[in-house]
């Protein structure tokens, strides 16, 4: 059965819901995870998709969460945008659409150079400690030292 767009609002909430589904933006420096740092994996609210690791966040500044790198390109799609007089690299989750933000070149040069400036309301955090109740057991490889 396919959840309903009025559904999925209520599941995920209006804001989640703008930016998932019709490319909105919360406002910078006010989503939950913008200054987050616990160990954990980000996956998509919408869909549940396995998107990123908190070990591959860091603080950017930008507003938003930043991370180097996805858990696994093949999670993420891309697409050109140029909606409000700018280009740029819109990032989607694979499976469910989701929009997620964008992907820019000015990243951490060391880790490869590029920042995921993802919206915080596009994101389900579920802590490492949680991982294996949660069904993301095989993520927890991830946090071994």
């Amino acid at each position: 059965m396919t959840e309903t767009a009025e559904e999925l609002k209520q599941r995920i909430g209006d804001l989640a819901y703008a930016v998932t589904q019709h490319a909105g933006t919360e406002p910078a420096f006010t989503g939950v995870y913008d200054d987050f740092y616990a160990e954990g994996i980000y996956v998509d609210i919408v869909s549940g998709e396995p998107l990123f690791s908190s070990l591959d966040k860091y603080k950017s500044g930008c507003g938003w969460p930043a991370f180097t790198q996805p858990i696994e390109n093949r999670m993420l799609t891309t697409h050109d945008d140029r909606s409000h007089m700018m280009r740029r690299i819109e990032v989607k989750s694979r499976q469910s659409g989701s929009h997620l933000g964008h992907v820019f070149n000015d990243g951490p040069v060391d880790k490869g150079g590029l920042r995921y400036c993802i919206n915080s309301a596009a994101l389900r955090f579920i802590p490492k400690e949680e991982l294996v109740q949660e069904g993301y057991g095989e993520y927890v490889s991830l946090f071994k030292t």
